[in-house]
């Protein structure tokens, strides 16, 4: 994994709008990700927090440029920008033909020379990627016959078998239960220790403020970009949901609660 300071720019996007077909789901955008630190999206459904993070992986075509480590995304040599950025998409598609140990493999290809076998170095790497995904035990089991949960850690193990500077995950925590969630955690925590840097889409928001910063989107723009410790992010959340959550410590963290009533009931606000 290559490593960069943490006041280094991974990725920056500029543009004046994104369409899908004729309607514009991203208004004007400008935004600077912070190397080795893991900075988390969220926002209501619908904002264009996926769209967000595929403009960023240059998977979405956008009315500017992204670049990548201060290029432009579009000027990397394609196998190249594809050790240097990993991508694990919503809901993504797999061959269920294909073991979990040949799906994690996968990852790997911008390593390797066309049609050359594994080298001892690709099979560490998923070695790697799949017992820290607690998916090491089924390798030799399809993905087909995986559970929602076990496939999404097969998923999650072929964009860290990839082992990139920069790794963009949309809901990755999709059908993990408590646990796993717990062990996601920790592997994105490891990859930031060792310099990477991480961008993920979360719908929970008490994990995303476990993130070093939190980009929040709201109708198509980013309507707050800072350190998930200040109190100006959380009133920036809390707004952002129509001030029917509490961003709450618990401990040396940050927790965000449904508004409630004195009754109990939800609060309207």
């Amino acid at each position: 994994m290559t490593t960069g300071a943490s006041d280094s720019i991974a990725l920056r996007a500029e543009s004046t709008g994104t369409f899908i077909g004729k309607s514009q789901i991203l208004q004007r955008l400008q935004l600077a990700i912070r190397g080795a630190r893991w900075t988390a999206i969220v926002g209501p459904n619908g904002a264009g927090k996926s769209t967000l993070l595929q403009v960023l992986a240059g998977l979405r075509a956008t009315h500017g440029r992204v670049w990548l480590a201060g290029r432009p995304l579009a000027a990397w040599p394609a196998r190249e920008r594809a050790r240097r950025l990993a991508w694990l998409g919503q809901g993504e598609a797999g061959n269920d033909d294909l073991t979990a140990y040949d799906v994690a493999m996968l990852g790997r290809l911008p390593h390797r020379a066309w049609l050359a076998p594994p080298s001892p170095a690709d099979h560490a790497a998923a070695q790697r990627a799949l017992r820290a995904t607690q998916a090491w035990a089924f390798r030799a089991r399809s993905l087909g016959e995986l559970s929602g949960g076990e496939r999404q850690r097969v998923l999650l193990a072929r964009a860290l078998c990839v082992e990139s500077a920069v790794l963009l995950m949309d809901e990755p925590l999709s059908h993990l239960d408590p646990p796993h969630q717990v062990d996601w955690l920790g592997i994105v925590r490891d990859r930031v220790a060792a310099g990477g840097t991480v961008v993920s889409v979360l719908h929970e928001l008490s994990l995303a403020l476990a993130a070093d910063d939190l980009l929040i989107v709201q109708g198509g723009r980013v309507t707050h970009h800072g350190a998930c410790a200040d109190p100006a992010t959380h009133r920036a959340l809390a707004a952002a949901f129509d001030d029917r959550i509490d961003v709450q410590a618990l401990g040396a963290r940050w927790v965000a609660l449904p508004r409630l009533g004195s009754d109990g009931r939800p609060d309207a606000g």
